[in-house]
């Protein structure tokens, strides 16, 4: 039997052509406690809102390896990294003194092995593990919350 697929929201790229858009891989870390799904949601470094850890590609890393590779920077987390994306979602990347970047992130399940308490970025970020109804409600955007609230592993693995 095959595992249900999560349904994808269509992307929203705003005015950006096809030659604009930017790929990034993330990563949806999770754990299971009391056979109940968490999921470990961090700050961005400039708004300080909620998301999952994600970044550039990697020269010589897989799209996998590269989301694993930013959830131990990003929230300090090692794990399993699931090779099938979940999904992805689409969003705007800002800086400070340049237009928003438009930027699709392919999403990879990380079953988390491991928590350190000193990381890459420990000091620039929060960390935080709640329900995935709740992480659905911190993220803004659709396309996440989606993936993150349809998604359970006691399910799809």
């Amino acid at each position: 039997m095959s595992a249900p697929l999560i349904k994808q929201l269509p992307l929203s790229f705003g005015t950006a052509g096809k030659t604009d858009v930017r790929t990034q891989f993330a990563a949806l870390c999770y754990r299971l406690k009391k056979d109940k799904v968490q999921v470990l949601l961090v700050t961005s470094r400039g708004s300080g809102r909620w998301i999952v850890p994600k970044g550039w590609p990697m020269d010589g890393k897989t799209p996998a390896d590269s989301a694993a590779t930013e959830a131990w920077e990003e929230a300090g987390v090692t794990g399993k990294a699931d090779t099938r994306p979940l999904g992805m979602f689409s969003y705007s990347k800002t800086y400070e003194d340049e237009d928003d970047l438009a930027c699709v992130a392919m999403v990879y399940a990380i079953r988390v092995k491991k928590t350190a308490s000193d990381y890459p970025e420990a000091k620039q970020r929060r960390r935080k593990w709640v329900s995935r109804k709740k992480a659905a409600g911190m993220v803004d955007e659709p396309e996440l919350a989606r993936i993150i609230r349809d998604f359970d592993p006691r399910v799809l693995y």
